[in-house]
């Protein structure tokens, strides 16, 4: 990433004012800070070569002490201000990743980006505060006070100006060296912390799993493993900070004195007179300030770059282009799937592979076949997330990549195998679909709400909470098991109007009496005249559908490979 990328004023609207003030504040510091050296120069040098008075002097201290207050009120408000865009900037960005990996689908995230997008969009986009707060104004202020001050002191005299001319290129060469070095320690660091973040959260995703055949505590070595190798790449990455600082201050310290050296000898021989001496000499560490600022800023901020650009290596992933057709009315349109292949993600497979079948409204159609065929797959590519390497999905003889999704997505109706509720009461996670039921049907909307719940045995689960339809739940559903939210989520699907119901595997997490409570629930869908599209396992929900479709995976040819 560039010192001021344009990407970031390009993604990141907040940025952009921020640029701009932060210029400002820049300009108005550099006035500040020539003012200062001045008024120091011109205070000091009367009282030191003619024994002037503190009334002599009183009007320059009292402008000096209004130039150092509008220093520090400049200084505040430019760190405010520099918060909150970087509160806003990550913010924006935030957004943009999630909304974008989204969009990408469920494909490109099972690629293995998925884990690194959640890792880069809460942890790693945090890393850029420090780059928006400290180093952006330093680099700003490098291209404002750093040349003000040195036309200032080239006015003063001339031969502390060629000193600073040939000696301050030292301090960016040096800085764009380490620099490098801590870039590459910066890009190790991220990685390790992404692959820790993946570790964990594969870790809580299965510990349900692993508590159940009592192996919870395996993982505990790989993740303090990974743990202890974040740890260290942190700290090489500090090491490399604090040498770089030294060397940096060291660097400018020596300049200032070689300044410092030559302005005393000519004063000692009267070539420069006291006042002019003075400014130099408190103008020229301010000369050199904003660049030591920013290698010393730089080393805390380049986390934040790499995952700003990480940022925007996932926002610039193409998309696939977007239909524009409206979708027609599922309730009486017939979908046809033609040859449809997915490639798997990783493997040197199609699953689904050569899927032909046809699903007519109001019927139930089973998808069959063993693990990794395909079945999944071809749901996704029903709902759209995924399009076909081969064949094509089309509703009443149009493409479905060529439909307006979101007129497709109002219609369909999706259980995936873990049903993931939002934060709220149970009432609220019913409560859109049983409004629309009630406003279409003129159901009173308590009586839609038991009945449903009836059917599909959540009326049983909300007797035993303390609160019933009051319940409040955490993200995700926390607070209800597996099989509990699948029947709040077929609840909402009995309550709602949507005329495709798709379910993935809605018996795996239930026992035989839940099971024969979701097969009433889809036996009432069929008969309420919505299609029911479901992947089926247990021969008992193969038997219920009206048309059972068996998937199959085979490997790819060498052509499509090629492909």
């Amino acid at each position: 990433m560039k010192p001021l990328d344009p990407k970031l004023l390009r993604y990141a609207a907040p940025a952009r004012g921020y640029v701009l003030l932060t210029a400002a504040f820049g300009i108005t510091t550099a006035g500040l800070v020539v003012a200062q050296a001045l008024l120091i120069a011109a205070t000091l040098a009367p009282v030191v070569s003619a024994g002037a008075t503190l009334d002599d002097v009183s009007g320059h201290l009292r402008w000096l002490a209004g130039v150092v207050v509008a220093r520090a009120v400049v200084t505040g408000l430019q760190e405010r201000y520099a918060h909150r865009a970087a509160t806003r900037v990550v913010t924006s960005l935030r957004g943009q990743v999630l909304a974008h990996a989204a969009a990408l689908g469920p494909r490109w995230l099972s690629t293995g980006r998925g884990v690194d997008t959640v890792t880069l969009a809460t942890r790693g986009l945090d890393d850029l505060e420090p780059y928006l707060v400290r180093y952006l104004p330093q680099l700003l202020l490098a291209v404002t006070v750093t040349p003000a001050t040195l036309v200032v002191v080239l006015g003063l005299d001339w031969i502390s100006a060629l000193i600073i001319i040939v000696t301050i290129p030292l301090v960016p060469v040096f800085m764009i060296l380490v620099g490098q070095l801590t870039q590459s320690y910066s890009e190790r660091r991220l990685a390790v912390m992404q692959r820790l973040g993946a570790q964990v959260l594969d870790l809580l995703a299965g510990l349900p799993t692993l508590r159940a055949f009592g192996r919870e505590r395996g993982p505990v070595a790989r993740v303090r493993e990974l743990g202890d190798a974040y740890t260290r790449s942190t700290m090489s990455t500090l090491r490399v900070a604090f040498l770089s600082g030294m060397v940096l201050e060291l660097l400018t310290t020596l300049s200032v004195a070689l300044v410092a050296v030559g302005v005393g000898l000519r004063l000692v021989y009267g070539e420069v007179g006291l006042e002019t001496a003075l400014a130099v000499l408190v103008l020229a560490p301010e000369v050199y300030l904003p660049i030591r600022q920013i290698g010393v800023q730089f080393h805390a901020s380049t986390d934040g770059i790499t995952a700003a650009q990480k940022a925007f290596d996932v926002i610039e992933e193409p998309l696939r282009p977007q239909g524009t057709v409206t979708a027609p009315d599922l309730a009486r349109a017939t979908i046809t799937v033609d040859g449809l292949g997915v490639d798997a993600p990783g493997r040197d497979l199609r699953a689904p592979s050569v899927l032909s079948l046809t699903i007519r409204p109001g019927r139930m159609v089973a998808l069959t076949g063993p693990s990794g065929s395909g079945k999944t797959t071809t749901v996704l590519a029903l709902l759209g997330l995924v399009s076909p390497d081969s064949g094509s999905v089309r509703v009443d003889g149009t493409d479905l990549a060529d439909v307006d999704l979101s007129t497709w997505w109002r219609q369909v109706a999706w259980l995936p195998q873990r049903s993931t509720l939002p934060p709220g009461t149970l009432r609220e996670a019913l409560g859109a679909a049983e409004s629309e039921r009630s406003a279409s049907v003129g159901t009173p909307a308590s009586e839609a709400v038991t009945r449903a719940m009836r059917l599909t045995g959540l009326d049983a689960v909300v007797s035993t909470l303390p609160d019933g339809l009051d319940t409040v739940l955490g993200q995700g559903g926390v607070g209800l098991s597996v099989g509990q939210r699948q029947r709040v989520a077929l609840t909402a699907a009995l309550l709602g109007e949507e005329p495709l119901v798709v379910l993935d595997e809605p018996t795996a997490h239930l026992d035989a009496l839940a099971e024969d409570q979701v097969l009433a629930s889809l036996a009432a869908l069929r008969d309420a005249g919505r299609t029911v599209v479901v992947v089926a396992h247990r021969p008992s929900l193969v038997e219920l559908a009206d048309d059972v479709v068996e998937v199959a995976s085979a490997p790819r040819t060498r052509d499509e490979a090629l492909a």
